[in-house]
């Protein structure tokens, strides 16, 4: 049994691979390998100025020798896809972590799922595309085809949701930005700071400061030379992913606006855009869903793709994908009507969510904030469609309350409540009834 400490030592945010590339390329530049500096601060996405103690790398070699030698070191550091199985991740405080492999499928032993109230937010002027709640649920915001961002404040949804509000009418909305040009495709935000970014139609990835209460437009912009279907954040904040109509994800330094791509490409037909992509949470791996119906896995670290699950939605694009938190899963969505979860480890497939219809748009298949369920769309009865993600028993559907089916789905990180936006303009709030 692997020792807690050197799991969490080796996965922590990748932070352990980001220092360890820093050293060799400040080692290789001090000692005048200039070109091998090049190369290695270019494969691993490290600045070449990378500040570091002179001779760091050889004080900490010697050390770690003489660490070994006297036996006192147990163990070895794996990577973070070891032989391609799943990282072991520390548990967190208050965390909870489903072991979907652990348990059979055992039908009619599901869990009910609470019921959830929801009011009308707001409105786009044009149809409201995509949705993303902060890291700490504090905020969530929306993009629309009229090239705007909504930010809402939870915090002053939750009043607007109270029976008697005393200080007259609250205004969810606390931000509206107005900087692309063209209809914006997807939402993440900083996991440290108060940054929101954007991706859009218009080729560009847009930096807001969600901070400065009279910012309308970016502070800084990255400019693609494809849509930009998909956004996501690194954890550490550092490095941006950018899902194109390019098969192959932009990787930027968010620092320098430099751009990798994987030097190991795998095979892609003539229709690989990428219809989303997510880091894990340690940023040990990111995943892509594919309009040619492939999942595909990368490494975090070397920008590598180390595992493509073809047919994954069989013809059908594949529309949606994100780890478990515990990065051991992947839950993907895709136009054949089909939700999936894929074990990082063997890419098997381990569960299966049926029972809904999608086949037009964009759909987001979301987990609950425990992982306990599953929540998506059926585009044809106009629903919200709630699965048991241990049983794949169906056990809610509600009224979506949108004219028409909603396009978006995103479920809050910390609390029993979730977003949805569509066709209609407009954006609707869920949250559990007490």
């Amino acid at each position: 049994m692997e020792n807690s400490s050197s799991w969490e030592q080796t996965l922590q945010d990748g932070k352990l691979y980001r220092h360890l590339n820093s050293l060799i390329v400040a080692h290789l530049r001090d000692n005048n390998l200039t070109q091998a500096a090049s190369a290695v601060a270019s494969a691993t996405m490290t600045p070449l100025n990378v500040e570091a103690p002179p001779n760091k790398l050889l004080e900490l070699v010697a050390k770690g020798l003489a660490v070994e030698k006297d036996d006192v070191f147990k163990g070895t550091l794996s990577s973070p896809f070891g032989d391609l199985g799943a990282p072991v991740l520390p548990s967190q405080p208050g965390s909870t972590v489903v072991d979907f492999s652990a348990v059979p499928d055992i039908k009619g032993s599901s869990k009910g799922f609470p019921k959830h109230e929801t009011r009308h937010l707001s409105e786009h002027k044009n149809i409201a595309r995509c949705a993303r709640f902060s890291p700490d649920g504090k905020f969530v915001a929306t993009g629309s085809a009229d090239t705007s961002i909504k930010l809402f404040e939870v915090s002053k949804i939750k009043q607007m949701l109270l029976p008697d509000t005393k200080d007259g009418p609250v205004r969810p909305v606390i931000r509206t930005f107005y900087d692309h040009t063209q209809p914006i495709n997807d939402l993440d935000f900083h996991p440290q700071g108060t940054i929101l970014v954007s991706g859009a139609k218009d080729q560009t990835m847009k930096f807001f400061d969600i901070s400065k209460t009279n910012a309308k437009r970016a502070y800084r912009v990255i400019q693609d030379t494809h849509n930009v279907r998909s956004v996501s954040f690194h954890p550490s904040g550092d490095f941006l992913l950018a899902g194109t109509d390019h098969a192959i994800p932009h990787l930027y330094d968010i620092n320098t606006f430099q751009c990798y791509l994987s030097a190991n490409v795998p095979e892609v037909g003539p229709n690989g855009a990428i219809n989303q992509v997510r880091y894990s949470c340690t940023g040990a791996m990111y995943v892509t869903a594919s309009k040619d119906g492939v999942i595909r896995l990368w490494d975090g670290i070397t920008a590598n793709c180390v595992r493509s699950i073809t047919g994954a939605h069989g013809t059908a694009e594949a529309t949606s994908a994100i780890f478990t938190k515990d990065e051991r899963f992947v839950l993907s969505s895709g136009k054949d009507s089909t939700i999936k979860l894929w074990e990082v480890g063997s890419g098997r497939l381990v569960k299966q969510y049926l029972g809904a219809m999608h086949t037009q748009l964009r759909c987001q298949a979301v987990f609950n904030e425990t992982e306990e369920f599953i929540l998506s769309i059926d585009e044809l009865k106009n629903e919200i469609v709630i699965w048991d993600a241990m049983t794949t028993e169906k056990v809610a559907k509600w009224p979506s309350n949108h004219v028409g089916a909603p396009r978006w789905i995103d479920h809050s990180p910390v609390e029993p409540a979730f977003i949805s936006c569509g066709t209609d303009r407009s954006v609707r709030f869920w949250k559990e009834t007490l």
